[in-house]
């Protein structure tokens, strides 16, 4: 899969690019990143890609005419290549946005600065808007690495293990189970036994229903776009059952 980033600050990425998971994806050609500087395709002499905006107003906004000249060169290589532009105004970002765009071969990113891009980038250019939460970031750069890496752990290979993805949170539409490594006992706070006891149906099914309990707990939303089973609904009476025990049990 191929990303084409359009920053005004390319330098932001050389490093994240070159560590981890994402570093070794690129080395073994899983991903191709090319990184492409805006001021690049300003065709002044001081490589101006900003201007103040008509009417007035703080901040600066990024020109049309050198965000167009940039993706128009990368749709001369490939005319089909999606536009997504980084800002806080998009769709959120979601594991199912992250799915859907690792299904296609070629994404080209726009990192907004200061106060954003003129319109007509949006009007003529963008095909998407995407937001990686409700806050505000100085410049897209840190969300488009968001979305590389999310998008990445889909494409085959990128992970140690294809499992590995599937087992993500949210990944199901619930969050991940408690994970634990040696030592068994922590000042006190022992791994649970059935994950030491080898049987790997019963340590499925404490897995599960821990997903489904930290789910319940933490994020309640979620559980009415997942795909319950009837264990699964089985399993959540079960919790709701403990839960009201303990809180019972907690008033005396």
């Amino acid at each position: 899969m191929r990303f084409d980033i359009l920053t005004l600050f390319p330098g932001m990425f050389s490093s994240p690019l070159q560590e981890s998971i994402l570093g070794k994806a690129i080395e073994k050609g899983l991903i191709e990143i090319h990184i492409m500087n805006i001021r690049d395709f300003a065709l002044d002499k001081h490589h101006v890609a900003d201007d103040a905006p008509y009417g007035g107003g703080q901040g600066m906004v990024m020109k049309v005419e050198p965000i167009a000249r940039a993706i128009e060169s990368v749709k001369l290589q490939n005319p089909f290549a999606k536009t997504i532009y980084l800002t806080p105004q998009g769709r959120p970002f979601d594991q199912d946005l992250a799915r859907r765009f690792s299904a296609l071969p070629h994404l080209i990113l726009l990192c907004g600065r200061y106060e954003g891009v003129d319109e007509r980038v949006r009007e003529l250019f963008v095909d998407e808007e995407v937001s990686i939460g409700d806050y505000v970031l100085t410049g897209g750069e840190l969300a488009a690495m968001v979305l590389i890496d999310a998008i990445s752990r889909f494409i085959p290979g990128v992970l140690g293990s294809e499992r590995s993805a599937q087992e993500d949170s949210f990944y199901h539409s619930l969050l991940e189970y408690p994970q634990y490594t040696r030592p068994f006992d922590f000042r006190g706070h022992c791994v649970p036994e059935v994950l030491l006891s080898g049987n790997h149906s019963m340590i499925s099914c404490w897995r599960r229903k821990e997903a489904l309990r930290r789910t319940s707990s933490r994020r309640p939303d979620l559980l009415s776009r997942a795909d319950l089973s009837e264990e699964d609904k089985k399993l959540l009476g079960e919790i709701l059952h403990q839960d009201k025990r303990g809180k019972a049990g907690n008033e005396f």
